[in-house]
């Protein structure tokens, strides 16, 4: 469990006192969320065995409470004149990438909770980037019909993250509501039950608290937003590019198994993500606690980190030039 506090809390520390004094730490938070983290996967050539943690829920709480105290720091950082230029822009790309990768990453393990006040927490952190649709969407739409057409946070084959990216926030938010819709139909609730009311509410009183520091704040706060919202979307692209399920007999999709997922076993970056990067056992046990996630033998690779290889997904035809011959080795498989 220390390797999985260790390497998420250091963000955390860095990034509050990038925040707070800016200068070096801001050079520093950058540096440990992509060159660091790079130079550790290539080093620290291991796989450690998972087990089961029952602190890994203390983790999670601890994060998620200090994303909220990082978002309001961040914004503070941003809107105010303590900094210089270069260091709210570093800032706001180390921050959005913290959010978008350890804070997604976190809320994601939360909502998949059965405890109501865990999944709560982490909606709400999806709420404060203004992304609360995702818990909807993400539980009921894309774990359902993950590797299929029906999946809006499905990649196709040839698809550009810019394509992606458009279609997957939108389809998202209107298949989760249209989910939602369908469960209170079913136990005869009023509409406005529909925990859209709270995603939409909630993502309307986070800026009104962004307007009242400042409209400058208001502008930083969803841009911050729309930089982590990417990062995740960028999550759902590279972790299911091109990977679809055949069609059964009877007209329904296969079930989901190990090789409709895309995983990496690059030991910093998937502690730092939570073993988010263990895609494949995360599909096959939803509800399995992000300590204990493992890669199945037959699961596809990813050639790099998960970061780097959402870096090379924001060129197209470099990005298909590496995973298109290796989708076709796992489809041909």
């Amino acid at each position: 469990m220390r390797q999985f506090a260790i390497i998420t809390l250091v963000p955390v520390a860095l990034l509050g006192l990038a925040a707070v004094q800016g200068g070096l730490w801001v050079l520093a938070a950058l540096i440990y969320l992509t060159g660091f983290a790079r130079l550790v996967d290539n080093a620290v050539k291991t796989d450690r065995p998972a087990s089961e943690f029952p602190a890994g829920t203390t983790l999670s709480v601890a994060l998620a409470l200090a994303h909220f105290v990082l978002l309001a720091l961040t914004v503070f950082a941003l809107a105010g004149n303590d900094h210089a230029l270069m260091e709210k822009l570093g800032l706001f790309i180390a921050a959005g990438m913290f959010f978008g990768q350890v804070s997604n990453a976190n809320a994601h393990e939360l909502i998949h909770r059965g405890s109501r006040t865990l999944h709560r927490l982490g909606m709400w952190v999806y709420i404060s980037l203004l992304f609360g649709h995702h818990t909807s969407a993400h539980v009921l739409v894309h774990h359902r019909y993950v590797a299929t057409p029906t999946d809006p946070n499905t990649s196709r084959r040839g698809e550009s993250f810019y394509r992606f990216a458009f279609r997957a926030w939108i389809g998202s938010f209107r298949q989760g509501y249209a989910a939602e819709a369908a469960r209170l139909a079913k136990v005869n609730r009023p509409t406005w039950r529909n925990p859209y009311v709270v995603y939409l509410a909630g993502a309307a009183g986070f800026m009104l608290l962004a307007l009242m520091i400042s409209p400058e704040a208001l502008i930083a706060y969803v841009l911050l937003a729309g930089h982590a919202q990417m990062q995740l979307l960028m999550s759902d692209y590279v972790q299911h590019y091109g990977l679809m399920r055949a069609m059964g007999e009877n007209g329904k999709p296969t079930p989901i198994g190990p090789e409709h997922s895309w995983n990496s076993p690059h030991w910093f970056t998937s502690a730092m993500m939570l073993n988010a990067t263990r895609h494949s056992d995360h599909h096959a046990h939803p509800s399995r606690h992000y300590p204990a996630l493992t890669i199945p033998d037959q699961a596809p690779m990813l050639p790099k980190p998960l970061p780097v290889m959402g870096a090379i997904a924001l060129v197209p035809p470099v990005w298909r030039n590496i995973m298109d011959p290796l989708l076709d080795r796992y489809t041909d498989a």
